[in-house]
């Protein structure tokens, strides 16, 4: 009958001899078949809260960093592209949860929850290292991997990558990292593990990452040598509209510029920038100024922090040739003098 009673003592007793205060005892409880991840954004606030635009881009560069180390988990030598490794669904869906806020700044927990045996699928009896269940490998990939995301920003070590899914390493865990700096209030982020203590603890994520602006600043080149590494350039046929044309210097008579096209590049719209010249720039003239789709070939490539057409580059105008005749007509009455007026 007073059971509710003699718990509420218990925890307090707990409470009172480790010295915790209800939310530390609150996480403690939880941990124990659980590993937390947390993530303090050290910034400026003067009421403890956060832009609420911020907070849901980083929720939004949360789950993609989870969903990356899920994935180098799963098969460390994924293209992170297509099909994911059979477990990353469930995890995302099921393992993984968002759990209380703490003090100290702003701090974002993520709870993921390890089960109360190891899963019959993940585990090989005559292989120690896969019988770690699923969820805890994951946050050892995503511990591992913003460790050696913050050593690389540091100081470039091009041996990595030779097996980058070893080191935990993806290009999409680096620009979920860069999503989560883009404030530019943001002084700091600060990322920490709690290990669930009914498990081994792992060798890495027992200090707290702290990527500071000058790690920050490094990101992008970190990510563009993944990039490069994971999709070496491939001869491509872009279709899209022409964002932006930005002159060059002329070389010898012929006008040139630099087009930017927003087309989908492997399931992703993206901004890709192309040196066209002579008459290939006229026809992307066109394109923009009548909003049409543009078609260009070249070798795709990730490089100076943005997609780029390389190599034998063709313009494809016959779908713009088509339509001129109609493009001149209507500019021709659309320019001609109102007629006079009886």
């Amino acid at each position: 009958m007073d059971f509710e009673a003699r718990f509420r003592d218990a925890l307090e007793a707990l409470g009172h001899i480790h010295a915790w205060d209800a939310d530390e005892l609150r996480d403690r409880i939880a941990g124990t078949r659980a590993d937390l991840f947390f993530v303090r954004l050290d910034q400026p606030m003067i009421d403890g809260t956060i832009p609420f635009h911020q907070a849901e881009a980083t929720l939004q560069a949360l789950f993609k960093m989870l969903k990356a180390a899920a994935t180098t988990a799963a098969d460390p030598e994924h293209s992170h592209r297509g099909r994911r490794p059979a477990g990353v669904s469930a995890f995302l869906q099921e393992d993984v949860r968002l759990g209380h806020t703490k003090r100290g700044s702003f701090v974002f927990t993520i709870v993921t929850r390890l089960g109360d045996t190891v899963a019959a699928d993940s585990a090989v009896a005559d292989d120690p290292a896969t019988m770690t269940v699923f969820p805890r490998r994951v946050m050892e990939t995503l511990a591992r991997g913003l460790e050696t995301t913050q050593r690389l920003a540091r100081e470039w070590d091009a041996g990595v990558l030779e097996s980058p899914g070893a080191s935990g390493l993806s290009a999409a865990l680096v620009e979920s990292v860069e999503e989560l700096a883009q404030p530019e209030q943001l002084r700091s982020l600060d990322l920490s593990f709690e290990w669930a203590a009914a498990e081994t603890p792992p060798d890495v994520g027992l200090a707290t990452i702290v990527l500071d602006r000058d790690v920050m600043a490094a990101l992008p080149r970190v990510r563009e040598r993944l990039v490069r590494q994971e999709e070496p350039p491939a001869h491509v046929t872009l279709v899209g509209l022409v964002k932006g044309l930005t002159r060059e210097e002329p070389a010898g008579d012929e006008e040139s510029a630099s087009v930017t096209i927003q087309a989908d590049v492997r399931g992703k719209t993206r901004s890709v920038h192309v040196s066209l010249g002579g008459e290939d720039h006229d026809w992307a003239i066109m394109a923009y100024r009548n909003k049409l789709p543009f078609t260009v070939s070249g070798d795709l490539v990730f490089e100076r922090q943005a997609w780029r057409l390389n190599g034998d580059v063709e313009v494809d105008s016959s779908f713009l040739h088509h339509l001129l005749p109609r493009i001149v007509e209507e500019r021709e009455s659309s320019s001609e003098p109102p007629g006079d007026e009886e």
